[in-house]
């Protein structure tokens, strides 16, 4: 026999409390805590189920004060953990109401422990292994990728993307009138009309041109309200830290576009780890390794992030040495045997 979990209807008045009992409003909150009470005691499942609710409200209280207050990300996370359940039309029941309650709760919780705040709360953000492109209201074509994060911000005087996290590629519209920016924590890149990718990895933001120039300051220069600006052309890398712009290194600006354009990933002579982990980048769940036993080992290959398990083939075959296993559907572990 089979079902949807997200149909059962203790889930599902749970999903309803939490929402509540979540609310920005101090009033609405202090009511639904009056009904939650008489809900609990209502029907002894409730009450089992409500011990479980209670550590998750406690979660949502601390992700308040990280939040001056809002329960957004907290809302999101649950939106995302529900929604997925609501979309998995035949689940098989593996357990009691409660079982599968706490199973929701618990990825909730996990949600907003891997995803800050800002992600959660941002204009526009996609799921890991997801792309979104989107026709920008001047015209301006911005594609996010996987579980990237961008704020709009537009007005009379100029255009504003903030990457909060993740990578972009921005076609940017002609508008003397306003100037475009992509503001990170690093630093800010300014255009009139151009195209090129921004990525945010720890604390670094790499630039790569794709046609036409840009300038950058670093964030130092731009709190300090510096003049100094370094130019970027086309066919041209760098990476902006707080205080540094590196030197240019060239790239092969096709080669981008087409990585973009086909989802793939574009390696030259890069430690087998940092492909592990852009790829573990665009598929659900982890992919482990032990980072010593795979130490030496160097990667140059077109990788496609639309497959990762593909990819993971592709690496095998060109390391027969070599082992993937998958220990559940969401953890792969990578190794090198020793002879």
């Amino acid at each position: 026999m089979t079902t949807d979990a997200a149909a059962d209807p203790i889930i599902e008045q749970a999903a309803q409390w939490i929402v509540l009992l979540t609310s920005d409003s101090a009033a609405e909150r202090e009511r639904a805590r009056l009904g939650f009470e008489d809900w609990k005691q209502a029907d002894p499942r409730h009450a089992a189920a409500a011990t479980e609710m209670e550590h998750f409200l406690g979660r949502v209280q601390v992700v308040r004060q990280q939040t001056a207050g809002s329960s957004r990300p907290a809302r999101a996370a649950l939106d995302a953990v529900f929604g997925r359940a609501r979309n998995r039309r035949r689940t098989k029941r593996t357990g009691t109401t409660l079982a599968v309650l706490l199973t929701l709760v618990a990825t909730t919780w996990l949600t907003l422990r891997a995803w800050p705040p800002a992600y959660l709360t941002a204009d526009l953000r996609t799921a890991r292994g997801q792309w979104e492109t989107r026709t920008l209201s001047d015209g301006t074509h911005l594609t996010v990728g996987s579980e990237g994060a961008v704020n709009l911000r537009y007005d009379e005087r100029q255009r504003t993307v903030e990457l909060v996290q993740g990578a972009i590629l921005v076609e940017v519209a002609h508008d003397t009138a306003r100037p475009f920016i992509v503001t990170t924590t690093e630093g800010n890149i300014r255009a009139l009309g151009t195209r090129f990718t921004v990525e945010r990895r720890k604390a670094v933001t790499i630039l790569s041109m794709m046609e036409s120039r840009v300038a950058v300051q670093t964030a130092v220069q731009r709190d300090t309200r510096s003049n100094e600006v370094k130019e970027v052309g086309a066919g041209q890398r760098v990476r902006i830290t707080a205080k540094d712009v590196s030197s240019a290194e060239s790239i092969d600006a096709r080669a981008l576009a087409d990585a973009w354009q086909y989802r793939q990933l574009v390696i030259s002579d890069r430690p087998l780890a940092a492909v592990l982990d852009e790829l573990g980048r665009h598929r659900p769940g982890r992919i482990l390794y032990d980072s010593a036993e795979l130490e030496g080992i160097r990667v140059s290959a077109v990788l496609p992030l639309d497959d990762t398990d593909r990819a993971l083939q592709l690496l095998q075959d060109n390391f027969p040495t070599l082992r993937v296993r998958r220990l559940t559907p969401y953890l792969l572990w990578v190794n090198q045997p020793a002879d």
